[in-house]
This record gives C-alpha cells, sequence and structure tokens, in this order.
C-alpha cells in the first residue's frame, strides 16, 4: 500500500504552535491549492487541505512561514474522529506532514528554500 502525498500551496493562515500535554510541538496549517476549471475553461477553484506538522519542523514553521508563503508539503494521509460538544463524531482527514519546503522569498528577496525533515519518532 501506498499513501503518500505531495501539495504545493499557499498558508492560509500564519501558523500557531500549540503543545500536547507531553510538551510537544505541534502546528495545524491549512495550504491553499489552486484547481482549474474542469470544463477547461481559465477559471480556477481552490482545495483547503489540512495538514499537521510537528516538533522542530513545526517550530521552524512558525518562524519562517505567514499567512500566503509557498510551501512544498510531502507526507502522508491520516483519517482520525473525535466526538464533538454535541456528542456527535466528527471526522478529520488531513496531511501528516514529513517534509515541509519553504518556498517564498524572504524580506531581502532571496528565495527562501530550507528542507526540514521529521524524525522517525514521529
Amino acid at each position: 500500500m501506498i499513501n503518500q502525498v505531495t501539495l504545493v500551496g499557499r498558508l492560509t493562515e500564519n501558523p500557531e504552535m500549540r503543545f500536547t500535554s507531553e510538551e510537544k510541538g505541534v502546528v495545524n496549517i491549512t495550504v491553499a491549492l489552486n484547481r482549474f476549471g474542469r470544463s477547461g475553461r481559465s477559471d480556477s477553484e481552490a482545495d483547503f487541505i489540512p495538514c499537521v506538522v510537528w516538533g522542530k519542523q513545526a517550530e521552524n514553521t512558525v518562524e519562517y512561514c505567514r499567512k500566503g508563503t509557498l510551501v512544498g508539503i510531502k507526507g502522508e494521509l491520516q483519517t482520525r474522529n473525535y466526538v464533538n460538544r454535541e456528542d456527535k463524531k466528527v471526522y478529520v482527514t488531513e496531511v501528516l506532514v514529513d517534509k515541509i519546503r519553504f518556498l517564498s522569498k524572504n524580506k531581502e528577496g532571496k528565495k527562501d528554500d530550507l528542507e526540514m525533515t521529521v524524525e522517525a519518532s514521529n
């Protein structure tokens, strides 16, 4: 079985760090991807893909990325569920990020091309 996702898109908001009860850093980001209309016209649509970044990669994402930053992501799909406040089961499908590359230009106009690799312990 293969579970591999590769995305290139822009962040929809500024990333914010959270910490688990074990004090492990995590960032939930949403990546906007353009999709051209199925009719072949030039109009495009967008998909918004939720992604989860852990550990040192999460810290770097918060430090170097802002809303609109172009990122390349490699990871795998995961589906999880939880019971919300109304006692209804909610299913979430998201990308668990293995690698993230920051593709936007930095403040000095130089291309940021940092690649962060997650440790196998995630």
